[in-house]
């Protein structure tokens, strides 16, 4: 399930091609690609470039595969972020499940509690330019992280 928004401020309803934020309800295989295609677009629409489209795109797919394996079911909302002068996206990924005990030691390269192949937190952390985790043991895990377009 996807919920788009567009600017509040506007009067009318923009097209999906103004869209500034969509989130992506978690719960398959299927839903992590719609949710990677949808920040792909908006990658695109905000003028990123191929290798930055291809971080994008794995921070999101790495994101919501933990959602997957670690709470079952969770969201990836994308978002469109402006600071200053400075065009971004945030992704953020959130879920009610066991939350991460030791934030720290998820952090670390290489470490896995899955036995997985994947990057992990700490490859999301280098693709992006901003990063953070939030979590309580039993209360769920939200991981927020910003790519800032370059040029």
């Amino acid at each position: 399930m996807r919920t788009p928004r567009a600017n509040p401020q506007s009067a009318a309803p923009l097209p999906v091609s103004a869209v500034t934020e969509i989130t992506v309800r978690i719960a398959s295989d299927r839903e992590i690609i719609e949710a990677r295609q949808h920040g792909r677009a908006m990658a695109v629409r905000l003028g990123f470039g191929t290798a930055d489209r291809a971080m994008i795109a794995a921070a999101i797919s790495e994101l919501a595969r933990n959602l997957l394996l670690f709470a079952e079911r969770g969201h990836i909302t994308v978002a469109v972020v402006e600071q200053a002068s400075r065009h971004g996206l945030r992704i953020v990924a959130s879920d009610s499940g066991p939350g991460i005990a030791d934030i720290d030691v998820a952090l670390e390269d290489g470490w896995s509690s899955a036995g997985r192949l994947g990057f992990g937190l700490a490859g999301v952390k280098r693709l992006m330019n901003e990063f953070s985790v939030t979590s309580t043991p039993g209360g769920g895990t939200t991981v927020t992280a910003i790519k800032w377009r370059t040029s």
